[in-house]
């Protein structure tokens, strides 16, 4: 028999993958009743995930009403824009020409992939292809550390992508023009270039006033 804390566990990560896929958008109010139904357990573990949920700023709870859940504020998306473009912005500097050459080649086919699923609206499919798209740029330059402080912000990244779902299907031969941008700076060996590029990208993404890099 699952001990409370192996369901709580459960639960906790049902609940915060159906935010991050965007079925639990922001500024949802989520009933403890509910989503115990919704997971087939008992609301004693439910209620421990929600407060775990709480701890990691995924969720703020709201006694005798629900949890609402938190969307990034706009000062919060325009931070980890800023971040990401310094991330990857600097793994392409740090590559050597080689590999600036050799990732162009290797993130091209993924275009049409990445086309695909926003012509199919499959947002999941398209958020999968794009985080892994943008890895990349950070793994390029070969800093363990700068790799995993971006890994750690993959999942407000799908938290954004998922809120700002409409405007990237309507946005769909933008995104891949941009995408293709980025990837025509690396074949020209252009770091200058390839950050630019991606500062406009993530501005027509999100909006947000970047900061200098």
């Amino acid at each position: 028999m699952p001990t409370v804390d192996s369901a709580a566990e459960r639960a906790r990560a049902a609940i915060r993958a159906a935010i991050l896929d965007g079925t639990h958008r922001p500024d949802t109010m989520l009933s403890e009743n509910e989503l115990a139904v919704q997971l087939g357990m008992s609301r004693t573990p439910v209620r421990a995930a929600l407060s775990r949920l709480q701890d990691e700023g995924w969720i703020t709870i709201y006694p005798k009403r629900g949890a609402l859940v938190r969307g990034l504020s706009d000062r919060e998306t325009a931070d980890l824009a800023d971040a990401r473009l310094i991330l990857e912005a600097m793994g392409v500097q740090r590559a050597t020409s080689a590999a600036r050459l050799a990732l162009a080649d290797r993130l091209e086919p993924g275009l049409a992939e990445q086309r695909a699923a926003l012509e199919s609206r499959n947002l999941d499919a398209f958020v999968t292809l794009t985080i892994a798209f943008h890895r990349s740029f950070v793994e390029a330059g070969g800093n363990a550390t700068l790799l995993d402080v971006g890994d750690r912000l993959a999942d407000r990244q799908r938290l954004l992508l998922s809120a700002h779902r409409d405007s990237l299907f309507e946005r769909a031969d933008e995104v891949v023009n941009e995408h293709r941008a980025l990837i025509e700076r690396l074949r020209a060996d252009d770091p200058a270039g390839f950050a630019e590029a991606l500062r406009t990208h993530l501005m027509e993404t999100h909006g947000p006033e970047l900061g200098p890099i």
